[in-house]
């Protein structure tokens, strides 16, 4: 009857937030896009460098959101304010095709990053309710499949639009921004009165059997929802080292990925593809991101050992770039761009990890911010360490992020220590199937609830 379950509210659910991860990875990445169309330039007068700050100012606003979305999050209905907030970034692409200079362009990317921060920290505190510990992992990573799945179609689609002819001053590139946007609208609306956004959702349709099988499954993933800000909550995991290490992954993991995103397209010309071969190479790396992320999900299942797996991902990572460094040029280079894509499936893995082992509502909201936040340091910088005086190898750039992977390393090390002597402390066994919350339904900490089993 649970799997029946899981399968009935999967159906419903998971389609949803697929489509918002594709879409959103779609929407920010329309830059990376359009940074080989000459006439881009020309029509924003924009040059190198400001085009990798555009990068970063996304990151800027999506930075801002963070605090603010910490507190609507937990007060609002995350299906009225998720839809509320697709619609707007949605306005906001779409009046990017009418832009004129780099001022323009950066307060609409501000904005698009303000908008589109919303979406990670709602979805994967849905995921945290919706699903039991030892099922997240695979949910999680489901999602991050649908940005790959963008890297793919989202380079079809590029293709076909690189072909649309010029109609006075509407070129390509503004075609993206209007296409897209309209898309985004469009789902603001849908998702504000179809998603379900809780485990006992209307939409979910469920009979008193399967509200009990609900209840049993609350007590094993122990999120309670709780609309009250619990500030004791915030000041536990301040406390706590583990929430600095994930934090530290968070942004070391992501320098790349803000780089090497925005750049992929302008990197492979360089190797001395064409423009339309550039985006068409984008597809095998998306289908190697794809086979990457779904091995995880699998090796996570079987071995049940998170941080392990996470540093196996660091380490081919890390392989990737040192590749991007030391071939001086050709095709050849394009393994290293493929290798380092194993940058998605670690951070995967860091935010089931948070999901996995940190219980109270307030608190693992927080977590997840504070991961989220640091990410967004990491986006912000990765695009402006590639700066054009080091093109076309990026030495000094791709060097800090092999650096930063090596930290990423040392840390998953420190947190899979933590967990295993706090289990060892509260004489627990990780394997054991234990029941998270034994008694009643409260807003328990992973630190004040002795039942609570890490999982390493």
């Amino acid at each position: 009857m649970e799997k029946k379950l899981v399968r009935k509210m999967s159906a419903r659910f998971m389609p949803m937030v697929c489509a918002l991860f594709f879409i959103q990875f779609i929407d920010k990445s329309i830059l990376t896009a359009v940074g080989i169309i000459p006439r881009f330039y020309t029509d924003t007068k924009i040059n190198h460098d400001q085009y990798g700050w555009l990068g970063s100012i996304f990151s800027l606003g999506y930075l801002c959101m963070q605090i603010p979305n910490n507190y609507l999050m937990q007060k609002l209905p995350i299906s009225k304010y998720l839809g509320t907030v697709l619609f707007s970034w949605g306005i906001v692409l779409f009046c990017m095709a009418l832009s004129h200079n780099f001022a323009q362009l950066a307060a609409l990317r501000f904005l698009l990053g303000f908008f589109e921060a919303v979406s990670y920290p709602c979805i994967f505190l849905l995921i945290a309710t919706m699903y039991r510990r030892s099922e997240q992992v695979i949910f999680i990573g489901l999602s991050y499949v649908s940005n790959s799945v963008a890297i793919v179609l989202g380079s079809l689609i590029s293709l076909g639009i690189l072909h649309m002819p010029t109609r006075g001053e509407w070129s390509a590139w503004k075609f993206y921004f209007v296409i897209f946007g309209s898309i985004t609208i469009i789902m603001g609306v849908i998702y504000f009165f179809l998603l379900p956004d809780n485990p006992k959702s209307r939409w979910f349709k469920l009979t008193e059997e399967e509200v009990a099988i609900v209840d049993e499954r609350t007590r094993d993933n122990a999120v309670v929802r709780n609309k009250r800000f619990e500030i004791s909550h915030v000041w536990e995991a301040i406390r706590e080292l583990r929430l600095y290490l994930y934090c530290l992954i968070s942004i070391c993991i992501n320098l790349q990925n803000g780089g090497i995103n925005l750049f992929a397209n302008i990197i492979i010309t360089e190797m001395g593809f064409s423009n339309v071969n550039a985006i068409l190479l984008h597809l095998p790396g998306g289908v190697i991101l794809i086979l990457m992320i779904l091995l995880t999900i699998y090796l996570s299942k079987r071995l049940k050992d998170i941080c392990y797996i996470a540093i196996g991902a660091t380490v081919v990572s890390l392989v990737g770039l040192i590749c991007l460094v030391a071939i001086p040029a050709g095709g050849s280079k394009l393994v290293g761009l493929y290798l380092s894509g194993a940058g998605t499936p670690v951070y995967v893995l860091m935010q089931t990890s948070i999901s996995n082992n940190v219980s109270g509502y307030t608190k693992k909201i927080f977590y997840t911010s504070c991961a989220i936040i640091f990410s967004t340091f990491g986006n912000f910088t990765g695009p402006l360490l590639l700066r054009s005086q080091d093109e076309p190898r990026y030495i000094m750039g791709l060097s800090v992020y092999a650096a930063a992977n090596a930290v990423v390393v040392i840390c998953f090390i420190l947190i899979r220590f933590s967990y295993a002597r706090e289990n060892k402390r509260r004489m627990l066994n990780k394997a054991a199937d234990a029941v998270a919350l034994p008694d009643d339904f409260k807003d328990l900490t992973d630190k004040q609830n002795q039942h609570f089993i890490y999982r390493t």
